[in-house]
């Protein structure tokens, strides 16, 4: 399939009717027409109205397998009674060093199709599994790298995949610690990993490889610049991501250490542009938010891991008002839903000042029809892929939605986004392309079936030999 018409279907400039799209063998679109007229015989419609693929910004895929089992309260002795983000990363410990790479391939193909069936088309995998469960190098050291890819690819999903840096303990330079043994590397292995991964998708124009230095706390600012220098001789505008300002521990940390907030040593030791996406910046001081802001970066927000951490709320009204970027990810995924993600951003808002529809911008009343292009655009670039947007030379990654559901029907333009996010408890999304191929068909995923199954296999063992 190369071309589809679309009832109605969101564009740059706002909403269209009868919209003829047509993408290259590259799945690049070639053709956006408006007002095309009566759709001809055997050119496919959409289902229902189509809106721009959302990025999924922020993903660890293998901690799928632990969503939903870190929400009972811990034993007071080990926890001091004050559970938080520290508590909680014993327990990914814990998964992260029982996985072999065949393990990984499985959860990455199952937490794709499921992301894709809630209309993500891309998805940027933060990765730091780089070492066998012994904490000892692989022959291969992209090994993990290559399964987490292998299976999401083979779900159909964009990927952005991201080498973790990770290298010291703390701000104090300590090693790290022996539950950490996976994750260790060096500016050197890591661009090695880059290198490897690049290499053995450069032929699919769904794969972008950049870099994730993990945060400031674990990879040192001197290590950041050296990689982002050797990073941009590869490749001048990979991505580059980062864990920042995500506790208020890590700030404190970050403060006492270096007499900086993590944002500001970031900026001044390394340098942010919009190449970047700053994961989570959760805790952010008015000054940060500027700078954030006028940076070109990304906010990476994951409104639900955040929740479900206790992390805090992003200062997203101050952040919009300063003309911030934003896009949305999923990271621990315990929620695999981009409205999900998106109207607990606009609650957040709300429960905060104390008043509605906090979240909606210049261009439109409505919130759903701020929040969603404008986090597609977000995510598009924090991906380093021309996406999130329809229009000639961006990829055609689109989801057409369904006419009937009760919170899609007798709605028009933003109406639809509003009733989607704020409304539809079960799904609407019908059909999906990523690169133009359509990777879901009549709310249906050609390997969902055999996904699930091979993961709950994999949960079986995992859990319960």
């Amino acid at each position: 399939m190369t071309e589809l018409f679309a009832d109605m279907a969101l564009l740059p400039d706002g909403w269209a009717a009868d919209v003829m799209l047509r993408w290259d063998g590259a799945g690049r679109l070639i053709e956006v027409t408006p007002d095309a007229g009566a759709v001809a015989n055997g050119t496919p419609r959409a289902p229902g109205p189509v809106v721009p693929g959302m990025t999924n910004l922020h993903s660890h895929s293998f901690q799928r397998a632990m969503a939903g089992r870190a929400e009972t309260r811990g034993d007071p002795a080990v926890t001091g009674g004050d559970e938080s983000f520290w508590t909680w990363r014993e327990a990914m410990y814990r998964l992260a060093l029982m996985l072999e790479p065949e393990d990984a391939t499985v959860i990455a193909r199952h937490l794709a199709v499921e992301c894709l069936m809630r209309g993500y088309t891309g998805i940027c995998e933060f990765h730091y599994l780089h070492r066998d469960p012994n904490g000892a190098a692989y022959e291969d050291p992209a090994e993990m790298s290559l399964a987490v890819v292998s299976g999401l690819r083979e779900a159909g999903i964009a990927v952005t995949h991201l080498p973790v840096l990770y290298s010291r303990g703390g701000f104090d330079d300590a090693p790290l610690n022996p539950r950490q043994k996976r994750f260790k590397g060096s500016a050197k292995s890591m661009l090695a990993i880059v290198e490897r991964v690049r290499a053995a998708f450069a032929g699919d124009p769904c794969v972008r490889v950049g870099l994730a230095p993990h945060s400031v706390r674990a990879a040192p600012p001197k290590a950041i610049a050296d990689a982002v220098r050797a990073l941009a001789k590869l490749d001048e505008t990979a991505p580059i991501h980062i864990h920042i300002a995500e506790q208020e521990k890590e700030v404190a940390d970050c403060l006492a250490a270096t007499g900086h907030r993590p944002v500001t040593l970031l900026s001044e030791t390394v340098g942010i542009d919009a190449r970047w996406c700053l994961v989570h910046a959760t805790h952010l001081d008015v000054a940060e938010i500027a700078l954030l802001a006028q940076s070109g970066a990304v906010a990476g927000l994951c409104p639900i891991t955040e929740a479900n951490l206790g992390d805090g709320l992003f200062p997203i009204t101050a952040y919009l008002a300063a003309g911030g970027r934003l896009g949305i990810g999923s990271d621990s995924h315990v929620s695999r839903d981009p409205t999900r993600e998106l109207a607990l951003l606009e609650y957040g808002a709300r429960l905060t000042a104390k008043r509605r529809n906090r979240l909606a911008g210049p261009e439109s009343p409505s919130v759903g029809g701020t929040l969603w292009p404008l986090a597609a655009a977000g995510g598009g670039q924090a991906a380093g892929r021309k996406t999130g947007r329809i229009e000639i030379g961006a990829s055609a990654d689109l989801v057409a939605l369904d006419r009937e559901h009760p919170d899609i029907a007798e709605r028009q333009g933003d109406q639809v986004l509003d009733g989607w996010l704020f409304a539809a408890d079960s799904n609407p999304v019908e059909d999906v392309y990523v690169g133009g191929d359509r990777v879901v068909a009549d709310s249906h995923h050609p390997h969902q079936v055999e996904a699930r199954t091979a993961y709950r296999r994999l949960l079986a063992r995992l859990f319960h030999e």
